[in-house]
Order: C-alpha cells, then sequence, then structure tokens
C-alpha cells in the first residue's frame, strides 16, 4: 500500500478507535457519584469527537514537522530545532534544547539570536534574556547547562551595596549578598528557578523607566502592572539579545538546515498528570517535565474523578454554578477553564489560596492560581491527554 494512503487510514482508524474509547470512559465516569463546577459544554459523543480528531490532526502536523521520525514516534536522539522567528536552532548538543524546554520557554528565555558559538573556550548560546553556558565538567548533573552571570558583565552599576537584614516577615535576607527578596519578585524567583537559574540578589527593588525591577547575578526581573494577575505580571529583562549586540556576536538569520523542524509544541506528545495525593500538576512534553503547579482538588463527596481523560474544550472567561450534594454555588469570571470531562475543569481560582496544602474545596475541578492556569491554557491544546491519579 502507498505510504501515505497508509498514514491516511491509520488516521482515520486511530480517529475511530479514539471515538469508542473516549465514549465507553465518559460513560465510566458518569457512572459515578456526579461532581462538576460547571454545566458540560458538550455531550460525551461530541466531546469524544472532538478529541479525536484534534488528536488526529496534531499527529499529521508532527508527522509533516518530523518525515521519516513518524513510523517510531520520538525525535531523532539529538535534535536541532529551528526558530523562525529570529532565523536560528537550538539543538540539543550540549543539552541546550532540553534545558530551554524545562525552565520557562519562550515566557523566561525567550528566542535565540545567535547560533551556538564558542567564548572563552566555552560552548554558549545567547537568547533574548539569557546566555546559554555549557560546562562540560559538570556533564550529567544539574549544572551541566547554566545561565551567564551577564548583570555582573553589563550591569555591574547596578549592583548595590548589601543592607541590613530587616528581619521581616515574607522577606528573605540573602547573606551572600547582603540583599533582600520579598513580594511578587520572590514568588517568581521561588516558581522559576530560584538559585540555580536566576542567582542571588545583587540590588534592591529600585525604578528604572516605568516599571519597578531586581537585579539577580544572571537576570533582571521586572514587574509589568498592565499585566497584573496573569502570567506576564513579572517578566525577565531583555539582558541576552543586548549583550549579544554589545559583544557584536552575529544575530543575522541563518537558513534552517535540513531535517531541523520548525519549533512547535506539537513537535512532542504533550500531556498532563495531577496527583491527588500531592496535590501536584506536571506537564510533560514526551517523557520532559516542562512545567509544574500545585493544585486544589474535589472535597469529599465531590471528589476529583480519577482516570485517563483528555482537554475537550477551552474558554477563557465563563461563570462556574452548579447544585449537587444539597449544595448550590455561583461563581462568576472563572479564567482559564480546560474541561477534561462533562462538568469537571481545570481552572484558574481566585478566592482561596490552598494549592499545595492538601486542603480540598472545589466540586470536582482542580484548581489552579490563575497564572499557573494560563501558562497551561497557552500551552494546552483540544485533546490533550490528563491523567489523573492517586
Amino acid at each position: 500500500m502507498n505510504p501515505r494512503r497508509l498514514r491516511l487510514f491509520s488516521a482515520g482508524l486511530c480517529t475511530l478507535l479514539l471515538v469508542t474509547f473516549g465514549i465507553l470512559a465518559i460513560a465510566q465516569v458518569e457512572a459515578q457519584p456526579p461532581v462538576a463546577d460547571f454545566q458540560p459544554t458538550f455531550t460525551p459523543h461530541e466531546a469524544a469527537l472532538r478529541v479525536a480528531t484534534a488528536r488526529t490532526e496534531e499527529q499529521a502536523l508532527r508527522d509533516e514537522q518530523l518525515p521519516g521520525v513518524a513510523e517510531n514516534g520520538s525525535l531523532p536522539e539529538v535534535p536541532s530545532v529551528y526558530f523562525s522567528a529570529t532565523g536560528h536552532h537550538v539543538s540539543n548538543r550540549s543539552g541546550f534544547l532540553d534545558y530551554w524546554r524545562q525552565h520557562g520557554q519562550l515566557l523566561v528565555l525567550g528566542y535565540p539570536v545567535t547560533e551556538e558559538i564558542v567564548e572563552n573556550g566555552r560552548v554558549v548560546q545567547y537568547f533574548e534574556r539569557a546566555r546559554l553556558e555549557y560546562h562540560p565538567e559538570l556533564a550529567g548533573t544539574p549544572w551541566q547547562v547554566q545561565l551567564g552571570l551577564l548583570v555582573n558583565e553589563l550591569a555591574a552599576h547596578m549592583i548595590q551595596p548589601p543592607v541590613a537584614d530587616p528581619l521581616q516577615p515574607g522577606v528573605r535576607y540573602f547573606l551572600e549578598t547582603g540583599h533582600t527578596l520579598s513580594g511578587i519578585f520572590l514568588n517568581y524567583w521561588e516558581r522559576h528557578g530560584g538559585l540555580p537559574l536566576f542567582g542571588y540578589p545583587v540590588s534592591e527593588q529600585l525604578e528604572e523607566g516605568d516599571y519597578i525591577v531586581q537585579y539577580f547575578e544572571r537576570a533582571r526581573l521586572e514587574y509589568h502592572p498592565e499585566h497584573a494577575g496573569t502570567f506576564y505580571e513579572v517578566l525577565v529583562g531583555d539582558m541576552g539579545r543586548q549583550a549579544a549586540q554589545t559583544r557584536g556576536l552575529p544575530m543575522m538569520p541563518v537558513p534552517q538546515l535540513a531535517g531541523a523542524p520548525e519549533w512547535t509544541t506539537v513537535l512532542w506528545a504533550r500531556r498532563i498528570e495531577v496527583n491527588l495525593s500531592t496535590q501536584w500538576l506536571t506537564a510533560y512534553e514526551g517523557n520532559l517535565p516542562v512545567f509544574n503547579a500545585p493544585v486544589a482538588t474535589g472535597k469529599d463527596g465531590f471528589n476529583t474523578p480519577t482516570g485517563s481523560f483528555a482537554i475537550y474544550d477551552k474558554l477563557t472567561i465563563q461563570d462556574m454554578k452548579g447544585t449537587a450534594g444539597g449544595e448550590t454555588w455561583y461563581v462568576p469570571n472563572v479564567r482559564w477553564v480546560m474541561y477534561i470531562y462533562g462538568g469537571v475543569a481545570l481552572h484558574g481560582t481566585y478566592w482561596h489560596d490552598a494549592f499545595g496544602t492538601g486542603i480540598r474545596m472545589s466540586h470536582g475541578c482542580i484548581n489552579l492560581r490563575e497564572s499557573d492556569a494560563q501558562r497551561l491554557y497557552e500551552w494546552t491544546s483540544i485533546g490533550t491527554p490528563v491523567l489523573v491519579y492517586y
């Protein structure tokens, strides 16, 4: 049989099987006690069909990007991916690609602005917000790839003298540099890599132009009030690009290498796992964990169902309401809603901060911080698998 026809036949058969098993799985969930913060947007059959169709389309895109790899369903061992936005590649020869995928991707490190180069005897690559460095003497350890000390090199004048320990609740003092970290910058620093990624603070918070910023050994964090309450409220400054320009490095786009696919999230099979015992969510690209967040799930009597599900609908905002188990609830303007089965969804939550504490207070849904829910919403698509387990 012609290979193209074989792929089309396989895709059609896969869709039929996904619909069949999807309907069976939904029927099993519906046999359990009703749990739902929302009213279901589709019938079980419609939801299963949407998921199956989306997965078939995503697999077709993956096959198109990775010709010759679709047969075994995995990327080459040392992939090189092309970013047309800046015209540069990111490879795993030194571990840069996996590091980039695990540490915030575009949101934290930005696009590549150079190819890999050798600088002072070390393999490095410049991104919009950082310089990645390969440390072969630490190969096989979490320190194999590190961010360069760009603040020390580019903004030494912003490094401030040490301050006294304020001994205040919610303020963390670093004896190593004599500076403090608090509030939204402390939260961002802890959630997105901490010391290994950003280094120690080397200044206090200060005003710079229109923004409040704080300098660290490897990055500058910026507070953007126009994005308050979203994942973009704190951004990493554009120091990688600045450093590459200052050094006069070759930043012009290069031709896409043969066999190097265009970067897109569909290159790797995505999935979400929710551990109800630890109240923790982990998102994967292939076998690589790329995002994690604490959650709060269904309370007793409204326990979040376990099983293999999939995102079948996504809404940026919706009112949450329902009646079950002698309770009635109404919560307006719930953001970043991702339905996985019936009226059960992953979504942002503004009315409590019990994520990851073990306190379960939903009527079956999986509650996330609004910024985490937005990050997940933008990363997922219809059909993304969601595994919920104890």
